[in-house]
């Protein structure tokens, strides 16, 4: 293992970051116990500071420490994602209707450059289109220019990003997801055409029907979603 002290600044933020990268990303699946000291000496390090790292993840919901030995990765649940959902039908389409009014030339290049490399967020793409996906979103919340809702909905991604996984393994991922592909290539011309409230509506569809709404609508978490639709 290289040296990373010139990168994070205790063993413990190692740990941290090292831990919650395989949980986002899905190679510790939900539910899966985790072997403190095992999982300590595969990094490198003792315990101690992977015991202060899990602290620091369960205060995210991310683990579950239920003695000095016993921690898991937290469980995929219903509200979880309901949650998800609803904070991004709110956030999500005011980032859009941000970035259509307040965009500068930059912000254009770069959502022009995110839109280029994106497909179709589906099992034959994989972890490409995920990253993709991320890199245009991320596009789109830097141009609303408000720090603060940039850092909610960057967060907010990282907690949701199991989820998009666990998406890839469903069924419907199997489609070609066409119409979440195209729906990108329109809010980033609305968006650049400066239709904020064009960006806006369109956002509200492609949230409601994104893989997470796919996760949502298997373990009965959709309900409150479509309400809101209905609400608009």
């Amino acid at each position: 293992m290289g040296d990373t002290s010139n990168v994070y600044a205790s063993k413990s933020d190692l740990a941290y970051e090292r831990v919650r990268a395989m949980i986002l990303s899905g190679e510790l699946a939900p539910g899966t116990s985790l072997a403190q000291k095992q999982l300590a000496e595969s990094i490198g390090m003792s315990v101690t500071p992977m015991r202060e790292a899990l602290k620091r993840l369960m205060t995210e919901g991310l683990v579950e420490l239920a003695s000095y030995k016993d921690a898991r990765v937290t469980s995929v649940t219903a509200e979880e994602v309901r949650d998800f959902l609803e904070v991004r039908l709110a956030l999500d389409p005011l980032a859009v209707f941000l970035a259509a009014q307040r965009h500068t030339e930059d912000d254009a290049r770069r959502i022009r450059l995110a839109a280029a490399d994106l497909r179709p967020v589906n099992r034959h793409e994989g972890e490409a289109a995920l990253t993709a996906h991320r890199d245009f979103h991320a596009a789109l919340y830097s141009a609303s220019h408000n720090t603060r809702l940039v850092q909610m909905l960057n967060e907010l991604w990282d907690h949701s990003d199991r989820y998009r996984r666990l998406g890839l393994a469903l069924p419907e991922a199997g489609r070609s997801r066409r119409r979440d592909y195209e729906e990108h290539l329109r809010l980033s011309q609305l968006v650049l055409d400066r239709d904020a409230e064009g960006a806006r509506s369109v956002m509200i569809d492609h949230v409601n029907l994104s893989i997470i709404g796919d996760v949502a609508e298997v373990f009965g978490g959709r309900e409150t979603v479509a309400a809101h639709r209905d609400a608009e």
